[in-house]
């Protein structure tokens, strides 16, 4: 860190935007790992558990920005989580949990139904609906209290949050989130964002993985 700037948390678009392709490498692994290697690949297995709550966090600074469209991000989330919900049942051979898109669609109706003070909505989609996707209520408490943490500075919040990831894990791995947050906001990142291509990568890397599970049977 330069001189005596004092560190600022917050993560700039830069960081988030090399945030979220970590995430996309690391759960690429993972993946591959599962439907190649049997479930299990050394490091690169153990690596994969930073994928989800570097995506979270991201997701959950996205949802902060002032003027943030939660309607469109909401529709967005689970248009694509639909269209890839087939493959990412082909390649891991399982319909529920629902993938990890429909999660985090649901974790923005939570938002959207805390910031808009609607509490059945709230009820539904935070302590109801987490049954039937991927990482249940502690992936859609942790984009919940991750959009608390980055409106109100309430960083405390994400420790509890990550704990609950790691519960959820069975292990601590997701911990590693921690030093490459960090690392990410100490540096003025200067990234151009391609949201459509981190989509369209999701779905075209699980057809590539259940074209690959279609051949091998």
């Amino acid at each position: 860190m330069a001189g005596n700037r004092p560190f600022n948390p917050v993560l700039s678009s830069g960081a988030r935007e090399l945030l979220k392709w970590l995430a996309l490498l690391t759960m690429t692994g993972d993946h591959v790992a599962k439907v190649l290697f049997g479930g299990y690949l050394p490091v690169v297995s153990e690596l994969g558990r930073i994928a989800f709550p570097l995506f979270a966090l991201v997701m959950a600074c996205n949802l902060a920005q002032p003027g943030a469209d939660l309607g469109k991000s909401i529709r967005r989330l689970a248009a694509w989580g639909l269209v890839a919900q087939p493959l990412h049942a082909w390649a891991f051979g399982y319909w529920l949990p629902l993938n990890i898109l429909l999660t985090f669609a649901l974790a923005a109706v939570a938002v959207h139904a805390l910031a808009n003070n609607r509490p059945l909505l709230l009820l539904l989609a935070a302590g109801m609906a987490p049954m039937l996707v991927d990482y249940q209520w502690a992936g859609v408490g942790f984009v919940l209290l991750g959009w608390i943490a980055f409106r109100h500075r309430a960083w405390w919040l994400l420790l509890g949050g990550l704990g609950a990831v790691c519960w959820a894990n069975h292990n601590g791995w997701a911990l590693l989130a921690i030093p490459v947050v960090l690392a990410a906001a100490r540096v003025p990142w200067r990234l151009p964002r391609w949201r459509w291509a981190f989509y369209g990568y999701y779905v075209g890397h699980l057809a590539v993985l259940a074209l690959y599970v279609h051949l091998h049977v």
